[in-house]
């Protein structure tokens, strides 16, 4: 073999190599900007409903509570019944029993959840027995169904009216939004969407020498107007223990 054709064959071989080079380099970029657009589409998502939420509370700035929702004249009357399990705490994880759906009273475990969230979903919610310990201590809790929970329009009210209780340090705050499941219990009355609760002693000035009832309330949908009267009626000074966060 000539020089010349030495010369000509490894010329064709370092085009070769070049291309293969060239070639493994666009698909190295290729595969680093769509591990960047992967990554971008994930971030995007998780950041969707926070941005989301934000941007619909905005909405809701300027308007009072009882002009959220549902009219109050889509809830029932207040109903009370007895109130028994006061002071009995037991660990979390016991089963426990609860007569009504949701519970107003009852034996509940010895944690309860802060005042800090407001609104929870089924994943995030706090434990039945951990609710009606926040109860003992003066919170009235709004629970919803999986009606209201597959609504977009109705959690945006819930979303709304949670806004309006956001303070963590005003015990006249002591709310919260939570899911009522199936695994929970029975489901509420026929059309019924909604049900507040409150562990009353008989007023505030019962203190907690008074007649320990729970207080119910079921709509058809949220009603901050009826959450507004529901609160003022049965304040968090009306319960066993009040002054615990």
């Amino acid at each position: 073999m000539s020089k010349k054709d030495r010369t000509d064959r490894q010329a064709v071989i370092d085009s070769i190599r070049k291309k293969q080079a060239g070639t493994e380099k666009r698909r190295g970029f290729a595969l680093v900007g769509a591990s960047i657009l992967v990554a971008l589409v994930i971030i995007g998502a998780a950041a969707y409903q926070p941005i989301k939420n934000w941007w619909d509370l905005r909405s809701f700035d300027s308007q009072a509570i009882e002009a959220i929702g549902a009219p109050a004249s889509d809830c029932g009357e207040i109903t009370t019944k007895k109130a028994t399990g006061g002071q009995d705490h037991v660990e979390p994880g016991t089963p426990l029993q609860f007569e009504d759906s949701p519970p107003a009273f009852g034996q509940h475990y010895n944690v309860w959840d802060g005042i800090e969230r407001k609104l929870y979903n089924e994943s995030d919610r706090p434990d039945v027995g951990e609710l009606v310990h926040n109860l003992e201590h003066g919170y009235t809790i709004l629970w919803y169904d999986e009606t209201v929970a597959g609504s977009d329009a109705m959690m945006d009210d819930l979303r709304g009216i949670a806004s309006k209780k956001s303070s963590t340090t005003n015990l006249r705050d002591k709310f919260k939004a939570v899911p009522w499941t199936s695994e929970d219990g029975d489901p509420f009355p026929s059309g019924q969407h909604v049900a507040m609760t409150h562990w009353s002693v008989g007023g505030e000035a019962a203190g907690e020498g008074g007649e320990q009832v729970g207080v119910f309330q079921y709509c058809s949908a949220p009603s901050g107007e009826a959450l507004d009267a529901f609160m003022e009626q049965y304040p968090y000074m009306d319960s066993p223990e009040p002054t615990v966060l």
